[in-house]
């Protein structure tokens, strides 16, 4: 995993970009809105004491990663990517983090569509590197076999020398895919019955107020990292960590306190107020709710999407093995920066989160596996601030 100097400064609160891009109490949904006026003063939030463990196994052992595999990432559509890598209709990127050589596009009628990143003549992928390309067509580098973006197969050179040959039957491996939200879908099997269940339309309606569908990627990177899945996963479910993991970069900003958490299908919505926050806060007239309140969402199986004042974390978290874990992190913004000042805020708040995530969860998950693969310990506790997880792995064990 490459690190993030440490040394890199949070974005101090009195920064301000200027943009008039915010959002307000008012701009979100009426169940995001029922729900913030669930947060109580930090004096009068209380965590529980639960009694919630899971078998250090879970973590370990390949066979839970194969009926993880079969049950869950090859049995229900996943998210693959965000709206906003795919602007315009033509857009087209190749995508291999789940280990299948994916291809989504956005047609020339602004459809998004799956397929396999493989010719069908001799199975050549169409495009190799993992930008955003706009174009009208595919062309195999090999022997320069020709697809349409809905995957039809329109050119062949020397088409006359292949007998019994029909290019209608040698379009592109199509793949179920659906958009909603912002977020793309995919069902990584393609002879699987398609199930886009996680597709919620809370989640969707919670995802359109932030205006998800609409904004500009600003950053993007990728982390190979040495721990399973979950692991990686299960800070963004908790704060018991963030005073004390994040004490010398983010934890001064939030309050040891619990979340306001409501299921939305398979998804998780936590809503938390940030250090300080009163319900007064709320009704500030044109305050930007992000600066009071952080959404941090668990959309089923494995993608977190964190709101902060000024932009948008999103992460695939994608299984490879027991002890391998690919994260694709995108920093979107709601456009691009327009004057020198925003250009700051957000460089230096991407700087600032990959050094947040980086170095500190994604660090602590790395740890936590290698720890756990000693042997120290048969099994893992959950305490009242991280009462989330169990939640989660309620949800996931209905599968397994």
């Amino acid at each position: 995993m490459n690190l993030i100097d440490k040394s890199i400064p949070a974005v101090p609160p009195a920064a301000e970009p200027g943009l008039k891009r915010i959002q307000t109490l008012e701009d979100l949904s009426a169940d995001q809105i029922r729900a913030i006026r669930q947060i109580p003063s930090h004096d009068q939030a209380t965590p529980r004491a639960i009694d919630e463990r899971r078998p250090a196994s879970i973590f370990l052992d390949d066979a839970r990663f194969d009926l993880e595999q079969q049950n869950v990432f090859r049995k229900f559509a996943v998210p693959v990517t965000v709206s906003a890598r795919l602007p315009r209709n033509g857009s087209v990127i190749a995508h291999d983090g789940y280990g299948v050589p994916l291809l989504i596009s956005r047609d020339t009628d602004g459809k998004v569509r799956a397929f396999l990143n493989a010719c069908t003549h001799k199975g050549s992928k169409l495009v190799e590197d993992c930008e955003t390309h706009l174009t009208k067509k595919l062309t195999c580098p090999y022997h320069a076999w020709t697809f349409a973006l809905d995957g039809r197969l329109v050119a062949v050179p020397r088409e006359e020398t292949i007998a019994n040959f029909d290019k209608k039957e040698r379009g592109l491996a199509e793949l179920a895919c659906r958009e909603a939200g912002g977020i793309v879908w995919v069902m990584l099997d393609r002879h699987a019955e398609p199930d886009f269940r996680g597709m919620d339309d809370l989640l969707a309606a919670d995802m359109e107020a932030f205006d998800l569908p609409r904004m500009h990627v600003y950053g993007q990177k990728t982390f190979d990292l040495a721990a399973n899945w979950k692991l990686v996963q299960e800070p963004f479910l908790e704060g018991y960590h963030v005073q004390r993991l994040h004490a010398r970069s983010v934890g001064p900003m939030f309050a040891d306190v619990p979340n306001v958490t409501d299921v939305l299908g398979l998804n998780i919505r936590q809503i938390s107020g940030k250090v300080n926050f009163t319900p007064e806060c709320l009704d500030i007239e044109g305050e930007n709710i992000h600066k009071s309140v952080t959404h941090a969402y668990l959309v089923f199986p494995n993608t977190v999407i964190v709101t902060s004042p000024y932009y948008i974390s999103v992460m695939f978290i994608i299984p490879r093995g027991p002890g391998r874990t690919i994260v694709d992190y995108m920093m979107l913004t709601r456009g691009k920066a327009d004057n020198d000042k925003a250009e700051d805020v957000y460089r230096r708040s991407y700087e600032m989160i990959l050094n947040v995530f980086g170095n500190e969860d994604f660090r602590a998950a790395e740890i936590s596996h290698a720890g756990l693969s000693s042997g120290a310990m048969s099994d893992v506790v959950y305490c009242g601030l991280e009462e989330t997880i169990p939640l989660y792995y309620e949800i996931l064990e209905r599968f397994l």
